[in-house]
């Protein structure tokens, strides 16, 4: 099969090692950074050019668009499903930009049923009273819409810290992101679990825990990771979590809490680090899964799209 990545270059640890398996098996593979093409947009012909040529039909696109360039990744992701529908695309534009709005992913999981956090959404801290005493009382965490690794995410441990941080977020937010507040599961601070979801099934999973007294486990923080194996109904929520979004490659975060295992979030291009930690062949699960249904096309990965 002809296989294009769509990443920021080869040098990213994720795409050499798709590249290198997808290789392994005999297919024939393109690295196309995607920041570097452009679209031409008409009736006639609708087209993707990089490096001086248009992008031609590839069996597989495998899309690994970073939080930062959301808007223009998918935009050419959307180009080309367009251009090519018969093409199969492990994961899809929308499901991609409905994972990366923290407020809309929210949503889809609970409408789903998956259990999260109780969350709140304001767009003023004016009733923090209010807010407050529908999550139950301080600590709360609160976030950023659109926050990645960490990155946006605040714990405030008293209403008047919830109200300095509120009133912070929108002085500073000019671009209307959302800001979410969510309960705090005390016996999980600092610690929470990866489940690596390809098609249906857990590849990888792993216990992130933080160095400090940090509330947050992510790795970009300096936080450290061990394998660790899920209960059957941490195995089914992951998968649950990345149907819900319409995602068929996705990194499911979860926490364990008092009441069982909570979604907090969902991320449509999972770091390959996984690998190192939990010595399992991720990449190679994934090339895996888009041979048997590359030839099915996009309908079976449509749902909830």
């Amino acid at each position: 099969m002809k296989i294009a990545i769509l990443s920021n270059g080869p040098g990213n640890y994720s795409t050499k090692r798709l590249k290198e398996e997808a290789e392994s098996r005999g297919h024939e593979v393109d690295i196309i950074k995607y920041k570097n093409a452009y679209i031409s947009i008409d009736e006639k012909n609708p087209k993707v050019i990089y490096e001086g040529g248009e992008i031609e039909r590839y069996d597989v696109v495998i899309p690994r668009i970073a939080s930062y360039m959301t808007k223009y990744g998918t935009t050419i992701v959307r180009q080309l499903e367009a251009k090519f529908p018969r093409s199969y695309f492990a994961n899809r534009s929308l499901a991609i930009t409905r994972a990366r709005d923290k407020l809309r992913s929210t949503q889809l999981l609970a409408k789903a049923g998956v259990a999260i956090p109780k969350t709140v959404i304001s767009r003023n801290a004016t009733d923090i009273d209010g807010l407050l005493d529908e999550l139950g009382g301080a600590p709360v965490i609160i976030k950023l819409a659109r926050g990645t690794h960490g990155n946006g995410v605040v714990l405030a441990e008293t209403k008047k810290a919830a109200k300095s941080v509120l009133q912070a977020f929108y002085l500073n937010n000019a671009d209307g992101t959302n800001v979410l507040l969510q309960e705090f599961i005390k016996e999980s601070a600092g610690t929470d679990i990866r489940a690596f979801v390809v098609g249906s099934q857990v590849v990888a999973s792993m216990k992130r825990q933080s160095l400090d007294d940090d509330f947050r486990s992510n790795l970009h923080k300096g936080g450290l990771g061990e394998p660790i194996k899920l209960t059957p109904e941490e195995l089914k929520m992951a998968v649950k979590a990345a149907r819900a979004m319409g995602l068929v490659v996705a990194g499911v975060d979860l926490m364990r809490s008092e009441r069982g295992p909570l979604v907090l979030e969902v991320n449509a291009s999972p770091g390959f680090g996984i690998e190192k930690i939990t010595h399992r062949n991720v990449a190679g699960k994934i090339i895996d899964y888009v041979e048997r249904n590359a030839k099915r096309g996009n309908k079976k990965d449509r749902i909830g799209v």
